[in-house]
């Protein structure tokens, strides 16, 4: 029986990973500049500061590094502010959830601003009963404090909480741990998705699909 559900946000309720390779491309196009084919491709893998200082070495920007870095934040912040949307079958879902009087939290890598406006914007926030961050914990997914900080303010067992992931690496942290692990389908992360369908407990490809798992909570 499930007793407690924590909830990863980027990729799983909101379809929001395109930023992060975007991001590059809207904030030159913000300065006016048209960036080159393929150039969201080429600043994804990079932090950051690689990808400011590559903007500006290649863009002769007259914009210091940590100028452009600011103005990549804000150009994130925006997104999360104002355009974010929902994934399919998410507000259902997390009703569904509400109605079964199953209590639920975040567990995220994005910052708390960020989840808080969206969230507020999309009409969700009252649904989830805290907001943990990774920066917050002080580690990422690759190590469960996140999860079992969720679960401790829960009340909850780990094998009683349903952990709802879309990247591999972060699934396996959870099921590692002994959480339910849940995955949702996200675009980016098609070259792992068979080996995220072996690992989770359940693989939806989005939360419209979960019928079944309301006959085995």
């Amino acid at each position: 029986m499930i007793k407690g559900a924590v909830f990863d946000v980027d990729g799983t309720l909101l379809d929001s990973m395109e930023i992060w390779e975007e991001v590059g491309v809207r904030y030159l196009k913000n300065q006016g500049i048209e960036p080159e084919p393929g150039l969201s491709k080429l600043l994804f893998p990079m932090t950051v500061e690689e990808a400011a200082c590559y903007m500006k070495e290649n863009y002769h920007l007259s914009q210091s590094v940590n100028q452009i870095i600011e103005g990549v934040l804000h150009t994130v912040r925006d997104f999360y502010y104002y355009e974010a949307p929902l994934k399919h079958g998410v507000e259902e879902f997390l009703e569904e959830m509400r109605q079964r009087k199953i209590p639920m939290v975040i567990a995220t890598s994005s910052e708390r601003d960020h989840i808080d406006a969206a969230f507020q914007r999309l009409g969700i926030a009252h649904y989830f009963e805290r907001i943990f961050t990774c920066s917050e914990v002080g580690v990422g997914k690759s190590q469960p404090l996140v999860y079992q900080k969720a679960a401790e303010y829960l009340g909850t067992k780990p094998g009683d909480t349903c952990v709802f992931e879309d990247v591999l690496h972060a699934i396996r942290t959870a099921k590692k741990a002994g959480f339910h692990t849940v995955a949702v389908y996200d675009r980016f992360s098609d070259d792992d998705q068979e080996e995220i369908k072996k690992t989770a407990d359940r693989y939806y490809a989005d939360l419209r699909m979960a019928e079944d798992f309301w006959k085995e909570i």
